[in-house]
């Protein structure tokens, strides 16, 4: 009976194997429950770096729409001068970002350092609203870009230290639908603010906008501090255990085939700097999404050009809303889909595609209706532009001081097409700006050959590691990139 029973105990228990590469989480079930629990804490730990996004890109472009109410004409803008004011941001912005992740890498403390940075940039926004001539206005914008510079590949950064290949594409996506939201919902709280603040204590409704967004990024940011996570190996508190810290560990070693940071640095930070700077792989990226920035250049004039089709300011800016909250939607059924296929080549170019089918609509024509359907066209470019970060995130995987280069070293690059973008619609050019779509076709189209040479390159890397295989008969260790 006794050894029926002990039988019967041995049969009902499963069996730890030693080889069992999830035996430390409890085996390969309990590693599913455990890895489904820390994904579920950290999606909602991350959820508020959309928020944060979304004010980064409204004290971004709020000139914009403070530009349909009068900021110019209080500034006394003359000439090229507004173009001056939204370039400047993005020389600060470019100079900013390596250090800026050098730095984050280092400390590793992205929970205190980029709310820190966020508290900074609203406290200069609201200084904008007090502004009173260009100079004033350039040296607010200049020094709000330096340190806004700190939050877009610093967050790159932090989700990629958490997520895998497979998951990285719709959790950027969900990162930059706070750029594409904050085009919706920044129009239309501004709309509100330029409408209801006009007069108030004296000030212009101009400068409530500043005043009113400033601040609201400053409450935000002290949020911020106590929700952010750091990185799996500096995370500390009660909200993740050591089994979960352990897994976090485990699966980014797993997805590319080597540890984070031990078994893959060598030589220090610096090291990853000079290992960024030999890869051509990042000097190619980094002029194809300069090109795509140019192209999506029309994102800081959607009010001006909301505005062509003949509707007073408060309409203008309220039809903002619907085509980047189309966009916003979009962005992450495509985003998902890449993830699931792994595929990010075709989900770029198709986007981008579309897109210039969106300019040319806009060059035909200056019917109202078919002009705002090429507005819709035109924001889901930014769909295929959130797989293009998925993608360069995958293409840097090790070290991670390389990764974090990279990743910031791409983004400040591709900012140059934002300064030359400020000066792609001119006034002269209004209101066909045929000139400027002409100019978006061409850089949309630069942007999808480099892409298409860096996936042959990609897969043919890719080939190289499965030919050795058959050769050798066993695994060969390497990174097979997503193409």
């Amino acid at each position: 009976m006794s050894t029926s029973l002990e039988s019967g105990s041995i049969k009902d228990i499963p069996e730890k194997r030693e080889d069992d590469p999830d035996a430390e989480f409890g085996g390969t079930q309990a590693r599913r429950k455990l890895e489904k629990r820390l994904l579920l804490k950290l999606d909602l730990r991350m959820s508020i770096l959309v928020f944060i996004y979304i004010l980064n890109y409204i004290d971004r472009n709020n000139a914009g729409a403070a530009r349909l109410r009068g900021f110019e004409a209080d500034l006394n803008l003359k000439d090229e001068e507004f173009a001056t004011l939204l370039s400047i941001l993005y020389v600060g912005y470019i100079l900013m970002q390596i250090p800026s992740n050098m730095f984050l890498n280092w400390i590793g403390r992205p929970s205190l350092y980029l709310p820190v940075c966020m508290m900074v940039w609203g406290m200069i926004s609201v200084l904008t609203g007090i502004t009173h001539n260009f100079v004033g206005a350039l040296l607010t914008r200049f020094f709000l870009g330096f340190i806004e510079a700190a939050f877009f590949p610093g967050a790159l950064f932090l989700i990629s230290k958490w997520y895998k290949r497979s998951e990285l594409g719709v959790r950027t996506a969900i990162l930059y639908c706070g750029n594409i939201i904050s085009n919706a919902f920044g129009a239309l709280i501004a709309s509100g603010i330029l409408d209801g603040m006009e007069g108030k204590l004296g000030h212009a409704a101009w400068r409530w906008l500043f005043y009113i967004e400033g601040a609201l990024t400053i409450t935000i940011a002290m949020i911020a501090i106590f929700v952010l996570p750091d990185f799996p190996s500096t995370t500390r508190g009660k909200w993740l255990t050591d089994e979960e810290r352990n897994l976090a560990m485990r699966r980014m070693e797993e997805d590319v085939g080597v540890g984070d940071e031990s078994e893959t640095e060598s030589g220090g930070h610096a090291a990853g700097l000079m290992a960024a700077l030999k890869d051509w792989k990042v000097w190619w990226l980094s002029l194809a999404m300069t090109s795509q920035v140019v192209a999506l250049s029309f994102n800081a004039y959607f009010p001006t050009l909301s505005a062509t089709m003949g509707f007073n300011p408060t309409v203008s800016l309220l039809l903002c809303a619907p085509p980047f909250v189309f966009t916003a939607i979009l962005a992450f059924i495509v985003s998902r889909h890449s993830d699931k296929t792994g595929e990010r080549f075709w989900h770029i170019t198709i986007s981008f595609a579309v897109g210039i089918v969106g300019f040319i609509i806009a060059i035909c024509t200056m019917n109202t209706a078919a002009r705002y359907i090429s507005l819709f066209l035109m924001a889901q470019s930014y769909a295929g532009f959130v797989v293009m970060y998925a993608w360069v995130s995958n293409t840097f995987a090790r070290p991670p001081s390389k990764r974090a280069v990279a990743l910031a070293l791409i983004n400040a690059f591709s900012q140059l097409g934002n300064i030359a973008g400020s000066y792609v619609w001119p006034k002269m050019w209004d209101p066909t700006y045929r000139n400027s779509y002409a100019i978006c076709i061409s850089t949309a189209g630069c942007g999808i050959v480099m892409c298409y040479i860096l996936k042959l390159h990609l897969e043919t890397v890719n080939k190289r590691l499965d030919r050795e295989e058959e050769e050798r008969g066993v695994k060969v260790k390497g990174y097979r990139y997503l193409t």
